[in-house]
């Protein structure tokens, strides 16, 4: 059971009166990836407000969406670097904020054990959104491509791919699309 929200109200459901709204009308409503992030978000053992309409949103507030924006983005960022070559060394990551996301992406395995072993999915979608929260913060304080410093460039390249291939396989584990662009 979850207790449905529409336009900031609580939508009264009961079994009783027939009142309810079925899973393939949420999923219309919404779309898998959103159901499916939502429901794994919470733990099992606490009250599940759905929010239809943070669901559907098209922007940051919503955490699906942040999620999957982070990856497009990370994407973009590898197609505008596809003829640049590959780092040999990673001796210029040094910034804070690639040094954040490092220990982030570092937190992957540990936080994948830790949902199997505990079953609690939940805190995998904890981990997309800080990995993603990371990113963003990266992202408007480091620039990537960088023509001036084309090693610093490499080097931020391959922090980049490795998000892509973290996130992505964070959203897969709990059945959501990694989308490369939007």
């Amino acid at each position: 059971m979850a207790r449905m929200i529409k336009d900031g109200q609580e939508f009264k459901l009961s079994k009783r009166s027939g009142k309810a709204v079925s899973l393939k009308d949420l999923l219309q409503e919404a779309g898998c990836d959103a159901v499916r992030y939502f429901f794994v978000s919470r733990a099992a053992d606490t009250q599940m407000d759905f929010d239809l309409d943070m669901a559907t949103k098209k922007s940051n507030e919503n955490p699906v969406y942040y999620a999957q924006y982070a990856h497009a983005r990370m994407c973009s960022i590898l197609r505008q670097a596809e003829n640049i070559e590959e780092a040999k060394t990673f001796d210029l990551i040094d910034h804070e904020k690639e040094l954040t996301l490092l220990k982030q992406l570092n937190e992957f395995t540990n936080v994948v054990v830790d949902c199997a072993t505990t079953r609690m999915p939940h805190k995998m979608c904890n981990y997309i959104q800080k990995l993603a929260s990371d990113f963003h913060s990266f992202y408007n304080e480091c620039k990537v491509i960088d023509m001036d410093n084309m090693e610093l460039t490499k080097q931020r390249i391959a922090l980049v791919k490795a998000c892509k291939i973290t996130l992505g396989n964070a959203l897969n584990s709990i059945g959501v699309s990694a989308p490369e662009k939007m």
